[in-house]
């Protein structure tokens, strides 16, 4: 099974009410169909669109990462021997890509992924994001922010906020200067100094607490927030911030993705209880059933910036706070199999050394000896 969800590139659909998998809409959410054909997946974790070419998709799963290099008809494995364990962020910068595992962050580029430097709060990440400059990229860790200033090469952690305050959600707008939208403490903050210093942004009168934030793909100052199913937005890059419509039917809905039209009557939301649409603004929801695994937890949505209606849904057969949970013992499991396997080499190396020096004395005594011997 586990070969073939990582080699297939057979034609034929699998049932989509069994297995998590990736599935592609062409009209916003309004219908959907499988875009991993002939794969079976347990987890399927995060998508990312290539913007230069819609085709080119890289599939973040509890196993690695996979890409399709035809809008998701074939898929193979991507350096099974570098990247394993789960994969929640990815995306695609420049001519290459990043993606996070609980093996590392990688960096694609000429073809050949390579390990980059990151620290350990790094890994498992939660998302990726571009910033406005050249080769910065902001990469959301466990609970902490860290950039990078050479493509993804090398991660720091960003100067700010300071510790121990805890970011669980990061959404970057290519503005000018770029804000950075976060949720600190399960509050709205925005920073405009690459993480320096932070505004709090509440969200509404009330101050509600956030959950999550997102990057609108379409209307470039707009940003996306939730909190227990109430859906948020901002017109002007995070600083004030209005409900939209009703809440979401299920209460206590985790929102894990929102993508919109420009007039933000068409909303399509992501939550661990599948995918809501709404045409009205947030009025009224409808849960997508069509070829849809309406039972498992739908991921993060990948929108193609340069057409309007193609967004790609991912759903996961196991519990994402599972999978999260496995990714950090993951983790950790290769900290300590790196510093048994170091230990366990200088152990080696040492008994080699000792019974060299052995060997080498009981050969000096026995040619001594025959020396001897023969005088």
């Amino acid at each position: 099974m586990l070969l073939a969800a990582l080699t297939a590139t057979g034609s034929w659909a699998h049932d989509p009410s069994s297995y998590g998998g990736v599935f592609r809409s062409r009209n916003l959410g309004g219908s959907w169909l499988s875009a991993d054909v002939g794969l079976f997946l347990n987890a399927a974790l995060v998508v990312a669109i290539n913007p230069r070419d819609q085709s080119h998709l890289l599939a973040g799963t509890d196993l690695g990462v996979l890409v399709s290099r035809n809008g998701g008809l074939s898929w193979a494995a991507e350096a099974r021997d570098l990247i394993f364990g789960p994969v929640f962020a990815a995306t695609f910068v420049g001519d290459g890509a990043i993606c996070a595992a609980s093996s590392g962050v990688f960096r694609q580029r000429g073809g050949q992924w390579t390990m980059a430097a990151a620290p350990d709060a790094a890994i498992p990440a939660k998302a990726v994001a571009l910033g406005s400059a050249p080769e910065r990229v902001y990469l959301l860790g466990r609970d902490r922010l860290f950039v990078s200033a050479d493509g993804g090469a090398t991660f720091v952690l960003a100067p700010g906020p300071p510790q121990p305050r805890l970011m669980t959600g990061m959404a970057v707008l290519a503005s000018d200067p770029e804000i950075i939208v976060a949720v600190i403490d399960g509050q709205i903050e925005t920073s405009a100094d690459g993480g320096r210093r932070w505004q709090p942004r509440a969200l509404g009168e009330a101050k509600a607490p956030a959950d999550t934030v997102f990057a609108d793909a379409e209307v470039a100052n707009r940003v996306w927030a939730a909190h227990v199913g109430r859906i948020y937005v901002s017109d002007d890059l995070g600083t004030t911030w209005r409900a939209l419509g009703r809440a979401l039917p299920e209460p206590a809905t985790a929102v894990r993705g929102i993508a919109a039209n420009a007039e933000a009557r068409v909303l399509l939301v992501a939550t661990n209880a599948g995918l809501y649409r709404s045409d009205n603004g947030g009025e009224s929801w409808i849960l997508k059933e069509d070829n849809l695994p309406i039972h498992l937890e739908a991921g993060p949505l990948a929108r193609d910036p340069g057409d309007a209606g193609l967004v790609y849904a991912v759903y996961s057969l196991m519990p994402y706070a599972e999978v999260w949970r496995s990714a950090i013992e993951g983790g950790n499991l290769i900290k300590r199999l790196d510093r048994i396997s170091l230990a366990g080499g200088i152990a080696l190396w040492l008994l080699l050394l000792i019974a060299g020096g052995l060997v080498a004395r009981r050969l000096a005594r026995r040619a001594g000896s025959a020396l001897g011997a023969s005088r």
